[in-house]
Protein backbone atom coordinates (compact mmCIF):
# COMPACT_ATOMS: atom_id res chain seq x y z
CA UNK A 1 0.00 0.00 0.00
CA UNK A 2 2.30 2.05 1.10
CA UNK A 3 4.91 3.63 -1.47
CA UNK A 4 7.11 5.53 0.06
CA UNK A 5 5.65 8.46 2.33
CA UNK A 6 4.15 11.50 0.83
CA UNK A 7 3.21 15.40 2.47
CA UNK A 8 4.45 16.34 5.66
CA UNK A 9 5.78 14.27 8.42
CA UNK A 10 5.12 14.64 11.89
CA UNK A 11 6.28 13.45 15.32
CA UNK A 12 3.50 13.82 17.84
CA UNK A 13 3.44 14.17 22.06
CA UNK A 14 2.26 11.60 24.65
CA UNK A 15 -0.87 13.60 24.49
CA UNK A 16 -1.79 12.82 20.95
CA UNK A 17 -1.70 8.90 20.29
CA UNK A 18 -4.93 9.00 18.62
CA UNK A 19 -4.25 11.30 16.31
CA UNK A 20 -0.92 10.03 15.28
CA UNK A 21 -3.38 6.68 15.13
CA UNK A 22 -5.36 8.59 12.44
CA UNK A 23 -2.72 9.93 10.69
CA UNK A 24 -0.76 6.85 9.77
CA UNK A 25 -4.42 5.77 8.36
CA UNK A 26 -4.60 8.80 6.45
CA UNK A 27 -1.17 8.28 4.65
CA UNK A 28 1.20 10.19 6.58
CA UNK A 29 3.97 9.49 8.53
CA UNK A 30 3.29 10.05 12.14
CA UNK A 31 6.30 8.80 14.96
CA UNK A 32 4.38 8.53 18.17
CA UNK A 33 6.55 7.18 21.00
CA UNK A 34 4.93 7.97 24.42
CA UNK A 35 8.80 7.37 26.08
CA UNK A 36 10.29 10.52 24.15
CA UNK A 37 10.18 13.66 26.25
CA UNK A 38 9.87 17.58 24.81
CA UNK A 39 13.61 17.41 24.33
CA UNK A 40 13.50 14.45 22.55
CA UNK A 41 10.71 15.15 20.90
CA UNK A 42 12.18 18.48 19.55
CA UNK A 43 15.59 16.90 18.44
CA UNK A 44 13.55 14.37 16.32
CA UNK A 45 11.45 17.02 14.28
CA UNK A 46 14.70 18.54 13.56
CA UNK A 47 16.73 15.54 12.73
CA UNK A 48 13.89 14.10 10.18
CA UNK A 49 12.36 17.50 9.26
CA UNK A 50 9.23 16.59 10.73
CA UNK A 51 7.07 18.77 12.05
CA UNK A 52 5.86 18.53 16.01
CA UNK A 53 2.41 18.24 17.04
CA UNK A 54 2.09 18.40 20.69
CA UNK A 55 -0.94 19.92 23.57
CA UNK A 56 2.25 21.36 25.79
CA UNK A 57 2.28 25.08 25.46
CA UNK A 58 5.88 25.06 26.38
CA UNK A 59 6.71 22.61 23.18
CA UNK A 60 4.50 24.49 20.82
CA UNK A 61 7.02 27.37 21.58
CA UNK A 62 9.04 25.52 18.68
CA UNK A 63 9.43 26.81 15.42
CA UNK A 64 8.08 23.92 13.70
CA UNK A 65 5.49 22.69 15.96
CA UNK A 66 1.44 23.13 16.19
CA UNK A 67 -0.36 23.36 19.40
CA UNK A 68 -3.55 20.90 18.70
CA UNK A 69 -6.29 22.73 21.53
CA UNK A 70 -8.93 20.37 21.01
CA UNK A 71 -9.54 17.28 23.37
CA UNK A 72 -12.35 15.94 20.71
CA UNK A 73 -10.05 13.31 18.09
CA UNK A 74 -12.48 14.40 15.49
CA UNK A 75 -11.74 18.39 15.80
CA UNK A 76 -8.12 17.56 16.47
CA UNK A 77 -7.96 15.75 13.10
CA UNK A 78 -9.85 19.07 11.29
CA UNK A 79 -7.46 21.30 12.87
CA UNK A 80 -4.56 19.16 11.44
CA UNK A 81 -5.98 18.63 8.11
CA UNK A 82 -6.99 22.41 7.88
CA UNK A 83 -3.49 23.83 9.00
CA UNK A 84 -1.13 21.08 6.61
CA UNK A 85 -3.70 20.74 4.01
CA UNK A 86 -3.88 17.11 4.53
CA UNK A 87 -6.42 14.55 2.61
CA UNK A 88 -6.51 11.32 2.95
CA UNK A 89 -4.24 8.91 0.05
CA UNK A 90 -4.86 5.19 0.13
CA UNK A 91 -1.79 4.08 -1.62
CA UNK A 92 0.53 5.59 1.07
CA UNK A 93 -1.49 4.36 4.33
CA UNK A 94 0.85 3.61 7.53
CA UNK A 95 0.51 1.08 10.28
CA UNK A 96 -1.60 2.39 12.52
CA UNK A 97 0.37 0.01 15.41
CA UNK A 98 4.42 1.19 14.63
CA UNK A 99 3.81 3.83 11.44
CA UNK A 100 5.54 1.29 9.34
CA UNK A 101 5.08 0.78 5.60
CA UNK A 102 2.47 -1.14 4.12
CA UNK A 103 3.47 -4.16 1.64
CA UNK A 104 1.18 -5.87 -0.24
CA UNK A 105 0.78 -9.09 0.98
CA UNK A 106 -0.92 -11.86 -2.02
CA UNK A 107 -4.06 -13.35 -0.94
CA UNK A 108 -2.44 -17.09 -1.06
CA UNK A 109 0.23 -15.97 1.94
CA UNK A 110 -2.98 -14.30 4.18
CA UNK A 111 -4.71 -17.38 4.13
CA UNK A 112 -4.39 -18.66 7.90
CA UNK A 113 -3.20 -15.66 8.73
CA UNK A 114 -6.40 -14.15 8.38
CA UNK A 115 -9.98 -14.26 9.57
CA UNK A 116 -12.37 -16.98 6.86
CA UNK A 117 -14.59 -14.28 6.17
CA UNK A 118 -11.67 -11.66 5.74
CA UNK A 119 -10.05 -13.86 3.17
CA UNK A 120 -13.46 -14.66 1.63
CA UNK A 121 -14.47 -11.01 0.80
CA UNK A 122 -11.34 -9.28 0.19
CA UNK A 123 -8.55 -9.64 -2.41
CA UNK A 124 -5.84 -7.24 -1.10
CA UNK A 125 -4.21 -7.60 1.83
CA UNK A 126 -1.08 -5.86 3.59
CA UNK A 127 1.14 -6.43 5.42
CA UNK A 128 3.45 -3.97 7.98
CA UNK A 129 7.12 -4.00 6.91
CA UNK A 130 8.29 -2.97 10.33
CA UNK A 131 5.96 -4.83 12.91
CA UNK A 132 4.40 -7.45 10.76
CA UNK A 133 0.81 -6.75 11.44
CA UNK A 134 -1.87 -7.46 8.86
CA UNK A 135 -4.74 -5.42 7.31
CA UNK A 136 -7.45 -5.58 4.77
CA UNK A 137 -10.57 -3.27 4.07
CA UNK A 138 -12.73 -5.10 7.10
CA UNK A 139 -15.90 -4.14 8.21
CA UNK A 140 -14.63 -0.83 9.80
CA UNK A 141 -12.93 0.50 6.28
CA UNK A 142 -16.69 2.21 5.62
CA UNK A 143 -16.86 3.79 9.72
CA UNK A 144 -13.17 5.08 8.91
CA UNK A 145 -13.86 6.59 5.56
CA UNK A 146 -17.14 7.79 6.51
CA UNK A 147 -15.60 9.54 9.75
CA UNK A 148 -12.82 11.05 6.78
CA UNK A 149 -15.64 12.45 4.45
CA UNK A 150 -17.71 14.16 7.39
CA UNK A 151 -14.13 15.98 8.47
CA UNK A 152 -13.45 16.72 4.46
CA UNK A 153 -10.19 15.21 4.68
CA UNK A 154 -10.76 12.71 1.86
Amino acid sequence: MSSGAVGPRFVADHMLGSLARWLRMMGYDAVYDKSLDDANIAKLAREESRFILTRDKELAKESNAFLVEPDDIDKQLGAVGQKFGLKFSEGTIRCSACNGELLDLPKEEASGKVPEGALANNDKFWRCSRCQKLYWKGTHWTGIMERLRKLNLV
